[in-house]
């Protein structure tokens, strides 16, 4: 089969590209500059730009599956417009080309009422992903643990750096996390079961725990101890400027992920598991991997 990776050079993506490759596929990278990438072995490469509609005219030629993984934060002030103009683009680009399936990495969140900015995005590219003309397959997942992902960066650089935190509410706000080689497993796998097409399924690791118990087990897996105080007044607006001070990530990335921190991202469906069979990583061994 001949998927394409949209997004191929991100956190996810770059995980995503060999997996494909080892389960016999003929794996093609989206990125917007070619010239600085060099890819996994196996993998062609094309140059297009999701915000380019023109860029991407004979993109899908031949290609029979694809995987949306793009997101705008840290590219663009207006990320819900410019991860709204890409989404369309995209589904402009497959018309009439034959591709049969797309499956999308969306965020996992409870009642759209409640839902951030961010995360509100995410639900509409999914809507907008849904008016294409293939069988789309959402997956939602809280945070991706693993070296280079920005929402592991944060609580990783958080448990190094403070020995004591003063924390909002929302460090009691619940979060089931995954570990990077699941979530590579759960993308893959969904491509392999025909019953997953056009389906939305919410992914997680084995462990439900509060942001602050994810903060204090990678502390003590890095070795250290912080003590933590939780106040009412410190609402997920103001803690985005205090993790300015703490984290080194951009703040145009930053802000929208802590002002999520407050929606509770469990896994309330859990039918993948019927259906892509993958052994879960603990969270203090996806800690430990992505520390290594």
């Amino acid at each position: 089969m001949r998927v394409l990776v949209a997004g191929a050079t991100g956190f996810v993506g770059s995980h995503l590209l060999p997996a494909l490759v080892e389960r016999g596929h003929d794996v093609v990278a989206l990125t917007r500059d070619a010239s600085d990438y060099d890819p996994p072995a196996g993998v062609d490469v094309l140059e297009a730009d999701l915000n380019d509609r023109e860029s991407l005219e004979g993109v899908f030629e031949g290609v029979d599956a694809a995987y949306y993984l793009v997101h705008s934060m840290g590219r663009s002030e207006d990320f819900e417009r410019e991860d709204r103009q890409a989404a369309r683009n995209f589904v402009a680009a497959t018309r009439g080309s034959g591709v049969e399936r797309v499956v999308y990495l969306s965020g996992l969140g409870g009642h759209r009422a409640t839902l951030s900015d961010h995360l509100e995005s995410r639900r509409e590219v999914e809507y907008v992903l849904g008016t294409g003309e293939f069988d789309l397959t959402v997956l939602r997942a809280a945070i991706v643990v693993g070296d280079g992902s920005t929402s592991f960066r944060i609580v990783r650089q958080l448990a190094a750096r403070l020995p004591l935190m003063i924390t909002p509410q929302w460090v009691r706000t619940e979060c089931q996390p995954i570990a990077v080689d699941d979530m590579v497993a759960y993308l893959a796998g969904v491509l392999d079961v025909p019953e997953t097409a056009g389906e939305t399924y919410e992914v997680g690791g084995p462990d439900v725990l509060t942001y602050g118990e994810m903060v204090e087990h990678t502390a003590e897996i890095l070795g250290h101890s912080p003590t933590m105080v939780s106040v009412p007044v410190l609402t997920p607006r103001l803690s985005a400027y205090w993790v300015d001070l703490v984290t080194d990530v951009p703040r145009d990335v930053a802000h929208p992920l802590i002002r999520g921190l407050k929606t509770r991202t469990v896994v309330d469906d859990d039918r993948i598991r019927s259906l892509v069979d993958v052994d879960l990583t603990p969270f203090d061994e996806a800690v430990e991997r992505a520390v290594a």
